[in-house]
């Protein structure tokens, strides 16, 4: 089994609030993180039928009916004294808790009234915390933690890493693949037709899920690009208002991410839309229609994938920390760019991406227009190769050594 990098921050906080929350995309690993956090907490599962009907009919004696607090195992007592030495905190996991929102004012008071930490453990495959009524009802109780698919340091370290980022590119991170070595081509096509016909539902009502599909494949053949919400509409034929509430679904239920323009000084003709992300490039592989790495040496969207694939995993390595990415892209409207801004405390990293091994100087030429905006960036170049240098325009980065910036 591959090690996660959020358990310990998990575990550590667990002890300090009385909720954790274990969000992300359907098949990411959650239900296996809480339990391998928390073996001794009871589980129940809402996407079962039967434990969702109970719940529904009374949420209170539903929640209050599993152990809390303190397991004492294997100590005697004799007077005032224990002997013995097991002590084990429980609570419980409650899995897809989506399937049932109203339950969340329910754990908010109970938790209240048992005043005790790491009490409820909640997973879900949408960011349910996003909604306005949930954020409220757990306001200061509740531990927030994204699981997204595997990184390249997670499957670095394990027993799955890979000399040429075309593999990582089409076979994906989530974990199943590697867990179950499934093959790719089998895996998403099924998981595409999962999320449109049954998860969608539970968020919202499509009732064209052909379409749905159709919607985002279009969206696969815009990564990295600015999102233009117009173009997508008109494509469809759809209105403007469905088209950004179906971005605003794939986000929701981490399939997307945008990535944000920077604002900070130096000019007001910057570009203020953002870029569009996949979590998975492996799942924009299966959607744009690539199988193999021949085609994807030849594929018109091969750079856009490795740009993806390096702004995913700069995402995954702060969320692995359980800290908010600071990450955005940088254009002025003649063009000038960078990939990506890393916005840290009192410094800005300026990082361009590119896919080739072999480095050119017309890859610094981004780097050097910002320097001259900001002296005190520190600029980074990710590459396709597989060395770090170091060079007077910029520090060179293997691109599977992101970890390091």
């Amino acid at each position: 089994m591959i090690n996660r990098e959020i358990i310990e921050y998990i575990k550590l906080t667990s002890a300090k609030m009385p909720v954790i929350s274990i969000t992300g995309p359907r098949q990411s690993g959650k239900t296996t993180l809480a339990k391998m956090c928390f073996p001794h907490y009871d589980y129940v599962n809402l996407e079962n039928p039967d434990v969702l009907e109970e719940a529904k009919s009374d949420p209170r004696l539903f929640l209050t009916r599993f152990r809390t607090g303190l397991i004492l195992d294997e100590i005697q007592l004799f007077g005032n004294e224990r002997k013995g030495s097991c002590c084990f905190r429980t609570g419980l996991i409650l899995d897809e808790i989506q399937r049932f929102p109203e339950l969340f004012s329910y754990v908010q008071t109970i938790s209240d009234e048992h005043n005790r930490t790491g009490e409820f453990i909640l997973t879900g495959s949408q960011n349910f915390l996003l909604s306005a009524k949930i954020s409220q009802s757990l306001a200061g109780r509740v531990f927030v933690a994204h699981l997204l698919p595997f990184s390249i340091s997670e499957l670095k370290s394990a027993d799955f890493p890979m000399e040429d980022y075309a593999d990582y590119i089409l076979k994906g991170f989530y974990p199943r693949i590697y867990d179950k070595d499934i093959e790719p081509n089998l895996f998403y096509p099924s998981y595409i037709q999962t999320y449109t016909e049954r998860d969608l539902r539970q968020i919202v009502n499509v009732s064209n899920s052909f379409l749905f599909q159709k919607f985002m494949r279009l969206a696969a053949g815009r990564i990295g690009q600015l999102l233009n919400y117009n173009n997508i509409a008109s494509e469809l034929g759809v209105d403007l208002k469905t088209v950004k509430s179906w971005f605003s679904i794939l986000e929701t239920s981490f399939i997307i991410f945008f990535l944000q323009p920077h604002h900070q000084n130096f000019s007001k003709r910057l570009i203020k839309t953002p870029k569009l992300y996949f979590y998975d490039t492996g799942l924009v592989c299966s959607l744009l229609g690539i199988r193999e790495k021949e085609d994807l040496e030849s594929h018109w969207a091969k750079g856009s994938l490795f740009e993806n694939m390096i702004i995913a995993d700069l995402m995954k390595n702060y969320w692995n920390c359980v800290k908010i990415p600071p990450l955005y892209f940088w254009r002025d409207n003649t063009g000038n760019e960078i990939d990506c801004l890393i916005d840290e405390t009192n410094k800005i990293k300026s990082v361009e991406i590119k896919s080739s091994t072999t480095i050119s100087a017309d890859f610094f030429k981004g780097l050097k227009f910002y320097k001259n905006l900001n002296e005190t960036t520190i600029p980074f170049l990710i590459y396709g190769g597989e060395e770090n240098k170091i060079r007077k325009e910029a520090k060179i980065v293997a691109w599977n050594n992101s970890k390091t910036l």
